[in-house]
Formats: structure tokens, sequence, C-alpha cells
């Protein structure tokens, strides 16, 4: 895959999370900010690796969201919690889980669309 798609959907991620977080409020902005948060890790990763599986993203990408949400558990430094978030709550591992799953997914449908288009059937 190439990576200037990808960069451009990482820079299209952020600005996705800070319009929502900008027009809206609650709990619509803070769930959607964890889908999208796991989301530009999943894309972090597919640009530096561009070879690397849907599913193997999808759960590297969950993975690093649930482990520095349960880091959320012991002080982070005060530097990073602008970043890394200060209160651990549960109900975000889910969301994590929902923004992996959904990028993991159109990612998969993408190579699969491209693989098809380039074996034709006939």
């Amino acid at each position: 895959m190439s990576r200037l798609p990808v960069g451009i959907a990482a820079v299209l991620t952020v600005a996705a999370g800070l319009g929502i977080r900008t027009l809206w409020d609650g709990p619509f902005a803070k769930y959607a900010g964890d889908a999208l948060y796991t989301v530009l890790i999943y894309l972090l990763l597919v640009l530096v690796w561009p070879a690397i599986r849907p599913w193997a993203a999808a759960l590297v990408s969950g993975g690093l969201s649930w482990a520095i949400e349960f880091a959320q558990l012991a002080e982070i430094p005060a530097v990073l919690r602008p970043l890394l978030g200060s209160t651990f709550n549960p109900p975000d591992l889910l969301w994590y889980a929902v923004g992996a799953a959904v990028v993991g997914a159109a990612h998969a449908a993408r190579l699969s669309a491209k693989a098809h288009a380039s074996h034709p059937r006939g």
C-alpha cells in the first residue's frame, strides 16, 4: 500500500478528532476521539510498515491503546497527559476496539478490492 494515502488518512484522522472535539461535547465527542486515537495508531503502523496485515495492525493498535489506558491506573507524567490521558475509564476500552475493528475492516476491504481489480476473472 502506498504511503501517501495512508499519510493523508492520518492527517484527516487528526483533523476529524480535533473537529469533533471542537464541535461537540460529551460522550459522543469523547468516545469518537477514543476510536480515532486507535485509528491514528493503526495508520501510523501502516505508514511505518506498509506490508502489515490488517488483522495484525488492528491487534497492535488496539493493544497499544489498551496498554495506554491501563497505564493511566499509574501516575502519568504531566508532560505526557495531553497525549496519553490521565484517568482510567473502562468504556474507553470498547471504543478502542471499535476503532481498531472498523479501520482494520476498511483496510482489508481496500486490499481485497485492489487484489480483485488486479486479477479480473474472465
